[in-house]
Order: structure tokens, then C-alpha cells, then sequence
């Protein structure tokens, strides 16, 4: 499966990662002299599966982009949906999209292959990462991360997701409060109703569970793909993150 890619990176430096570092925008925070952004551009520049890559930012981000292969910059607008909008209309997709922060610049190919590949095994509308947590602790140990328990095993998020285009407009309004509660599980299964709340507090939810009451209420069908690579996941959003990055980033 071939995809186009659309970065989000125009998120303002205005939490706790301006505490070490003066960049005005987080894709632009400094990782071993290069902004945070060009690693996740360089993995999609190296997936096979990736056709085109659109980031979506601010001017500042022009010159860093400037004559880089295969990747076109457009300036973003406000919240992340209207910019997920943009990069969509930019880059004209006859397929699904692949969406994807800037603060994971440990994004390797591999994982970017490896998450679309599995994606194409089963029908769906929109596909999301999902990381078990020993996964995660194995690759890097004691790594702080949300974790949700369900009844299937205990998981964290990606930073990535793959869509087909028409999910954004027709599901603005649930992609916008799913997004300011994606770090808060027991407010996000709210969204989903009272029995999921018991469920999950009692670790009785089932991803199956969760994909069943997402589609009813979206009306697209959406699926937790698990990943074995844990970078899909490490997000830089406070100064341990970025250290643990940059001490990763700089092994020989």
C-alpha cells in the first residue's frame, strides 16, 4: 500500500518543554543540532510505503524544508483538525492518509512500513497504533508513558494514524475532544458510555469492545493495530523525553 503523509508540527513550545529550550514551536526544539521535525522526516522519506510527505507549520519551518525531496511545507491554521484539513487538501490523496506528529523523532521506516503494511490486512476507515507495554519497557526501560488496561493487556498510543479522507470532516467535532483527552483514558472511555467506564476500571474492556462502540458512534470503522516497534509511541512533551531522545539519537 502506497500513502501520503501529512505532518502536524505546528504545535507552540508553551509546555513544560520551554523549560529547556527557547524554540517558539516544539518541531523545531533542537535534537543534536537538527530540529525535532527533520527526523520525522527523514523516516517517511525512507518508508517505502510513503509517497509524498505534506508538513503542515509554521513559516519558520519554510527554510528547514526548503529543496528537501519529495516534501512539500503549508502553513498551518489553528487547531490540529483544521491543520490535519490542510495537509489533506494540499496533498490531494486518492487513498487513505497517513497522519503523523512531529515529536517523535525516533520514527524509524521500518516502523512506518511496518504499521501501513498491517494496516492493509484488515477493512477499516481508521487505523491507530497501539504498543503493549512490555514492548515498550523492553526497548526502553523505564520509559513513562500512558497506558490503558484492558482485558487483552495493558497499551499505549502511537503518534501516527492512518485515515481515509472523508473521516475528518464528517467526525470533526469527536476527533477534536478525542485529541485534548488522548493522555486521559478513563475521560476518553466517557466518550464511549457508562458500561465502559465499569469495564475498564475493573480491566474487563476489550479492544474489541472499544472498535465495536467507536464505529456506532462515528458510523466509520475504526482499529487498534498493535505495533512491535515502541518509537511510534515516544513522544517528546517534557524535558526526561527529550533527554531520553537525545541520549538515544546520539549511540554510535
Amino acid at each position: 500500500m502506497k500513502v501520503e503523509a501529512v505532518v502536524l508540527a505546528g504545535a507552540l513550545n508553551d509546555g513544560k518543554l520551554g523549560q529547556v529550550s527557547t524554540a517558539k514551536y516544539e518541531a523545531l526544539i533542537p535534537i543534536s543540532d537538527r530540529p525535532m521535525v527533520s527526523y520525522v522526516v527523514d523516516a517517511l522519506r525512507g518508508a517505502a510505503c510513503v509517497e509524498r510527505t505534506v508538513v503542515v507549520g509554521p513559516r519558520e519551518l519554510a527554510p528547514v524544508l526548503d529543496g528537501t525531496a519529495g516534501v512539500a511545507w503549508v502553513e498551518s491554521r489553528g487547531s490540529m483538525v483544521e491543520n490535519i484539513k490542510v495537509g489533506i487538501d494540499h496533498s490531494k490523496p486518492v487513498g487513505p492518509v497517513l497522519l503523523v506528529t512531529s515529536d517523535i523523532p525516533l520514527i524509524t521506516p521500518e516502523a512506518i512500513d511496518d504499521f501501513v503494511r498491517r494496516c492493509g490486512e484488515t477493512a477499516a476507515d481508521i487505523y491507530y497504533p497501539i504498543v503493549r507495554r512490555e514492548t515498550n519497557e523492553r526497548a526502553y526501560p523505564g520509559v513513562k508513558r500512558t497506558y490503558v488496561r484492558l482485558k487483552d493487556g495493558v497499551f499505549t498510543g502511537g503518534n501516527l494514524a492512518l485515515i481515509e479522507p472523508e473521516v475528518v470532516p464528517a467526525c470533526e467535532v469527536m476527533i477534536e475532544r478525542a485529541v485534548s483527552m488522548r493522555k486521559k483514558p478513563l475521560k476518553l472511555s466517557r466518550m464511549l458510555g457508562f458500561k465502559f467506564i465499569f469495564k475498564l476500571l475493573f480491566n474487563r474492556l476489550t479492544l474489541a469492545e472499544i472498535e465495536d462502540r467507536v464505529q456506532r458512534i462515528l458510523g466509520f470503522r475504526g482499529v487498534g493495530v498493535e505495533s512491535p516497534y515502541p518509537e511510534v509511541g515516544i513522544d517528546v512533551d517534557k524535558p526526561e523525553d527529550l533527554a531520553l531522545v537525545e541520549k538515544v539519537l546520539r549511540r554510535p
